[in-house]
């Protein structure tokens, strides 16, 4: 199983030929039918939708603008690369058709807030299960899946480049008892060992710290090391997982994080308070 992301690939690929379009000073309309392919799949190429990438197509595009023998190439390995799977493709079940991990696989920044829970990266096993019990009455194979997932996830904080994490987590997910005192107070002690890491930051945001920019909800915004790679910010709704691209949406939501960390204690003061809540439940 590949470790680089599909989607990445798939939006590098739309940039190349969105660019040769506009060079060309073409609409979608005209490059589709000068180049003899259907303006849907082209729209779909461009914009990263496409699922099923034919080297036709590409040749066919490849011969209108007169790329070169580089450039086909790149095309090509681009298309190929795209339609690999990661290790996430065997959990569609859990984590949908656009998942997450996807992103996180090649992101170099992660930024997150989180207002009910501990984040999915950080989280230990038995929390993780607690959360997919969400007090229903469950097997441990309704469980267990989702909790694998999750956990396969974390792997790329222990590669050996991880990515820079940063989280600003809301008070009441450290008082909340996700799955009792016991398994409360290990990912507490999880997290707090997390947060001396060189790679990550934890923040804690107080509740003294009243009103705030993140008060619809938690997201998550991911940058990668490419500049031609846009950030993507990950928003998760009960049903659904959306993803938002426009560059009006990804300013937005790093204004709205950029207040949360200002209003939010500091690393050194946030791993004081954990460690308070640690001892509070050793009480």
């Amino acid at each position: 199983m590949s470790q680089q992301s599909p989607n990445i690939r798939r939006r590098r690929l739309g940039h190349v030929l969105r660019g040769l379009r506009e060079e060309a000073g073409l609409t979608l309309e005209a490059a589709a039918k000068e180049a003899g392919v259907p303006r849907s799949t082209l729209g779909r190429m461009e914009t990263a939708e496409a699922r099923r990438l034919r080297y036709t197509d590409l040749d066919a595009l490849a011969d209108f603008y007169e790329v070169g023998a580089e450039t086909r190439d790149g095309m090509h390995e681009l298309a190929q690369q795209a339609k690999q799977s990661g290790w996430w493709s065997q959990y569609k079940d859990v984590f949908g058709e656009r998942a997450l991990p996807d992103w996180e696989a090649e992101a170099s920044l992660i930024r997150t807030f989180q207002v009910q829970l501990i984040p999915g990266l950080f989280q230990t096993p038995r929390y993780a299960a607690a959360i997919f019990r969400g007090g229903r009455a469950t097997t441990e194979d309704e469980v267990s899946r989702p909790v694998e997932a999750r956990i396969n996830r974390q792997s790329i904080l222990n590669r050996v480049k991880p990515p820079r994490m940063t989280a600003v987590i809301d008070e009441a997910a450290l008082h909340r008892l996700v799955g009792g005192a016991e398994v409360m107070h290990e990912q507490l002690e999880h997290l707090g060992h997390l947060a001396v890491r060189h790679n990550i930051d934890v923040q804690v945001l107080p509740y003294q710290a009243g009103e705030h920019l993140g008060m619809e909800g938690a997201f998550t915004v991911l940058d990668f090391p490419e500049s031609k790679d846009t950030p993507i910010v990950h928003v998760e709704t009960a049903t659904t997982s959306l993803f938002l691209e426009r560059s009006e949406e990804i300013e937005e939501y790093n204004v709205a994080f950029g207040n949360l960390q200002g209003v939010a204690l500091s690393t050194s003061q946030s791993a004081d308070f954990i460690s308070d809540m640690i001892r509070s439940l050793e009480k």
